[in-house]
């Protein structure tokens, strides 16, 4: 986890994916949905390309770059979702409005619950680390 946390792991980084997965693409759209200063997105988006999760392409216009998530960046959809879900159970009050992921049908996504290999729900209390040597 530590590894993962290295890479993704900061507010900003996190922000970034997220609005990639949403649909942000360039420079201007990262910036103006995650309001972050100039030099801290231009570190930040640097260093998700040099580690594989967000790639750089050229737009269609030839004028600019985009940023498209990586396998690896797609990859971190279920984390990015149960981010999501947490800070919807978690951080607002009672009532209080707040967006919502639902599907392209407009269907709530269900919690995301871990399971074991066999479908059998997991918690912090079922499961531990095994170390691999």
């Amino acid at each position: 986890m530590a590894r993962a946390l290295d890479l993704v792991g900061d507010r900003w980084s996190l922000l970034i994916i997220r609005d990639a997965m949403d649909g942000a693409r360039s420079f201007t759209d990262f910036q103006h949905r995650t309001g972050v200063a100039r030099n801290i997105l231009t570190d930040r988006l640097r260093r998700l390309v040099d580690h594989g999760i967000l790639g750089r392409e050229t737009a269609i216009s030839g004028r600019r770059q985009i940023y498209v998530l990586t396998e690896a960046g797609r990859d971190l959809f279920t984390v990015i979702v149960a981010m999501r879900q947490w800070g919807e159970r978690n951080t607002f009050a009672d009532g209080e409005a707040h967006s919502a992921l639902v599907d392209r049908n407009g269907h709530s996504l269900a919690q995301l619950r871990p399971t074991n290999l066999h479908g059998d729900r997991v918690d912090v209390n079922s499961t531990t680390v095994r170390r691999n040597t």
